[in-house]
């Protein structure tokens, strides 16, 4: 795949992730992991998948020389050994709860627990990612700034947001605050630190319009007036630092101008 294609790919995998983690409530909740997703995640890393008992199980990489298993269950658990062993401590049978050595595996898998919910999403994200080449020079941002450009020019809004959203990866822009917030509007912009305390540049793209917008300068969110003019801009009220095409040109010298991976 090309860097177009293996950033997509990232951010599918972020996205889904994220959509996961999400699914995965506290003990006391009720929520339960969403599998169907879990398993299409699972499936598209390309893990062996092993049904052992009533258990799921799927094969990661081998780390310093130990098999390593995740049990696709609420806990979402990866642990050090066979799956027999798995087995063993997740689903035992009466005989096997007979032998003084197995129930000490079955009461205490601290011997082999690797890690679990969050900590093993983060893992499977890590290692998906690690296999994609994400490399990139001149020419692969010139590529995407010109397909926005022609999905601009023909009014194809999901090409637009799609360029914008590989902009954003590339930039480390992220949604706005709900003070900035638009309807039918896509925005991605830059968070400052502390987080919440200001926000931009910022990029706004109107679905129902099609148009595009650049606020060049930060907004303050304690600052009303700020915040105000910022409205105005995104009703189109005020003027924008620039819109259309030259606000991919922003984005594109933006990304130009990173220190280089």
């Amino acid at each position: 795949m090309g860097f177009k294609a293996n950033l997509l790919k990232k951010i599918e995998i972020d996205q889904t992730a994220a959509r996961i983690a999400a699914s995965i409530g506290p003990p006391d909740s009720g929520r339960r992991i969403d599998k169907q997703l879990a398993r299409g995640f699972l499936s598209q890393a390309g893990y062996e998948k092993i049904i052992e008992r009533d258990l799921e199980l799927y094969r990661l990489a081998p780390q310093a020389g130990r098999e390593r298993i995740l049990v696709l269950d609420n806990d979402l658990p990866i642990y050090a050994t066979s799956p027999a062993d798995v087995a063993l401590r997740k689903s035992p049978i009466v005989k096997e709860m007979l032998n003084i050595r197995n129930i000490f595996k079955i009461l205490n898998d601290a011997d082999v627990l690797v890690s679990q919910k969050d900590e093993s999403l983060r893992t499977l994200r890590e290692e998906m990612i690690a296999g994609l080449d994400l490399h990139f020079e001149a020419a692969d941002i010139e590529d995407i700034y010109n397909d926005g450009r022609a999905s601009l020019e023909s009014k194809y809004a999901e090409g637009i947001e799609e360029t914008l959203q590989l902009f954003a990866e590339l930039l480390g822009y992220g949604p706005p605050p709900a003070v900035l917030r638009q309807a039918h509007c896509l925005i991605i912009g830059h968070a400052s630190s502390p987080p919440g305390s200001a926000f931009g540049p910022t990029v706004l793209f109107n679905r129902m319009h099609m148009d595009l917008k650049l606020i060049r300068t930060a907004v303050v969110l304690k600052d009303e007036g700020a915040v105000a003019q910022y409205q105005k801009v995104a009703a189109g009220e005020a003027e924008a630092d620039a819109t259309g095409v030259e606000v991919l040109a922003f984005l594109r010298d933006a990304v130009l101008a990173l220190p280089k991976r």
